[in-house]
């Protein structure tokens, strides 16, 4: 059994923050997690950023100190490394929120991934290394709720407090299995690779179902996506609260035009008095308002996508071998860019994948010669 746990810092002035990035600052490593609110918000916002060094957790609260600059400093320095689980969540919201940026970073998820982990949520791996339990009755918590309960605080900085021993045993992992290298690679390139440049399709487009609508009834759900998109930022909701896509997609396909037809269509008598009539009115704007066209995403040559299907064929077969997902042989940017691009020699290939030279060196050739390239 381990033994209790020292009370973390609660940090929530400004003093406060200055002494603890002091520490932070003098530190080779530290452990970092945030918590958001975005099961009970319009738009989601870090609530919570937990950091641990050895001897000491720290809970800050950012919900009360508006002007976190001097955490800047200790992001975007080369020369403290960040160790997250699963960064990107956190990563995406610091940028979002301060606008951070970030050098050095440790995933222990990702090292899991790249290790072939099966089970990588941090509740497993601490229970797997360290035996300890984490309280699951806290992963879908208001992380907004103030004062937090104590359960909440001792949840939040047990998700930091092992996570440098954790990079410790799985670092080492990685340099027992010869995949350290990689892992780096994909540590830096978490750094940068925060919001994908894809095309971001409409709201109506992305509810499951939307594909078999009539033109006019994809209107309509245009329509009604737009209201509960209003009506969530009004009452400061997540959107599946205000209506779930589900419903959303059968108004579209029903059509109702009274309170009670609502009802038939699934909706409960509180979401009706609340919602009716704003959902009524934009079921009548989408049966007039002129029709929508799905976004054209711009689909690859017959010759990109054969290029494409025996490089996925390759993936999955060297995955296989190694114990991984397919996505951790060849990331899908690669997977595309060399599809598109098809290089006929190392050299390019070398340029094309140049932020992973360990990928290069250990599947260049192998994959040159699924595109066709010939040896010698």
């Amino acid at each position: 059994m381990n033994p209790p746990l020292p009370p973390p810092v609660w940090v929530d002035t400004t003093d406060g923050l200055y002494r603890m990035c002091e520490r932070l600052l003098a530190q080779p490593r530290i452990a970092v997690d945030t918590e958001a609110n975005s099961l009970y918000a319009f738009r989601e916002q870090v609530c919570l950023i937990q950091f641990s060094i050895p001897g000491v957790d720290y809970l800050l609260d950012p919900l009360t100190l508006h002007d976190l600059t001097p955490l800047g400093d200790i992001f975007s320095s080369p020369l403290i490394e960040k160790v997250f689980h699963a960064a990107e969540y956190d990563l995406i919201g610091l940028q979002r929120d301060y606008g951070f940026t970030f050098a050095n970073i440790f995933d222990t998820m990702l090292a899991a991934r790249i290790l072939g982990y099966k089970q990588l949520g941090l509740g497993h791996l601490l229970a797997e290394k360290f035996q300890v339990e984490l309280d699951k009755r806290y992963q879908k918590a208001d992380w907004g709720m103030r004062p937090l309960p104590p359960g909440l605080i001792d949840y939040a900085r047990l998700d930091t407090h092992y996570l440098l021993d954790l990079r410790d045993c799985l670092e080492a992992e990685l340099h027992e299995r010869g995949r350290l290298d990689l892992a780096q690679e994909d540590f830096r390139r978490s750094c940068y690779v925060l919001n994908g440049s894809r095309q971001i399709k409409e709201r109506w487009e992305r509810i499951e179902g939307q594909q078999d609508l009539t033109p006019r009834q994809q209107t309509i759900l245009n329509e009604l996506c737009i209201c509960r998109e209003k009506l969530a930022e009004q009452l400061n909701r997540p959107l599946f609260k205000i209506l779930d896509d589900h419903r959303l997609l059968k108004l579209a396909q029903s059509e109702p035009d009274t309170p009670e037809k609502l009802k038939v269509a699934g909706l409960s008598e509180r979401q009706i008095d609340r919602f009716g009539r704003a959902l009524l009115q934009a079921i009548q704007r989408g049966q007039i308002a002129p029709l929508v066209k799905p976004t054209e995403i711009e689909k690859p040559s017959s010759v990109v996508l054969s290029r494409l299907n025996k490089l996925k064929a390759w993936r999955k077969k060297k995955a296989d071998e190694m114990g991984v997902e397919s996505d951790i042989i060849l990331p899908r940017v690669y997977l595309m860019a060399l599809a598109e691009q098809n290089p006929r020699t190392l050299h390019a290939l070398s340029e094309l994948m140049s932020d992973s030279p360990w990928r290069v060196t250990h599947f260049g050739t192998e994959i040159l010669k699924i595109l066709g390239v010939k040896s010698g």
